[in-house]
């Protein structure tokens, strides 16, 4: 863990990102417009096994961490806190969303869908700029690009095709908020991304 006053900013960008993304997850997942293509995965597999979506979403990632040993990728504190925090914080904040009044008039839904989208970007900015180590599912997209030679973008989006269609086939939910994350997140991290990492020291 790195120390001093960079050192210090990282480990609250990791923790505070880590907060927003749980956050994010459940302002995506409790409209029921369509969830972001890993969480559609969690919700199909939650369905089946009759988990939780927190703990679905911890064992998913410890699955894909195990992936990560024949792509020799390495992981950080950084790593081990997004499988633990998020997994640990997911179903109290869907616990406090389920406490909104139903039926949510479709002009809600959708606001709490643009909403989880930008603060998942916030996050995502937030912890993947604490350079502390990358979440399960980014290390496995890096990896595999690293393996492959192939582009980022046409990683990441045959991963996230095959996780929906899992996902979807499972009964998880797919609709406009998966659309939509698909569409705003990239250009969103992009902007955000430069301004949130902590620059290296010396």
């Amino acid at each position: 863990m790195p120390r001093g006053r960079a050192g210090a900013r990282r480990g609250a960008q990791l923790g505070a990102g880590l907060v927003l993304y749980a956050a994010s997850v459940a302002l995506l997942v409790h409209p029921a417009l369509g969830s972001m293509p890993w969480d559609v995965l969690s919700q199909g597999v939650a369905r089946v096994t009759g988990w939780t979506f927190g703990t679905t979403t911890v064992v998913i990632s410890l699955v894909v961490l195990v992936c990560w040993v024949p792509l020799r990728q390495r992981p950080g504190v950084g790593t081990a806190a997004n499988v633990l925090v998020i997994g640990a914080l997911v179903d109290p904040f869907l616990a406090l969303a389920a406490m909104l009044p139903e039926p949510l008039p479709l002009a809600v839904r959708v606001a709490m869908v643009v909403l989880g989208v930008g603060v998942n970007a916030v996050a995502t900015g937030l912890y993947v700029g604490a350079r502390l180590g990358p979440g399960p599912r980014d290390g496995l997209m890096t990896g595999l690009v690293a393996r492959t030679g192939h582009p980022v973008r046409w990683v990441r989006g045959a991963i996230e095709v095959l996780v929906v269609a899992a996902g979807w086939a499972l009964g998880g939910t797919v609709g406009l908020g998966t659309l939509a994350y698909a569409l705003a997140i990239g250009p969103l991290v992009h902007v955000l991304l430069p301004r949130l990492t902590v620059p290296t020291e010396g």
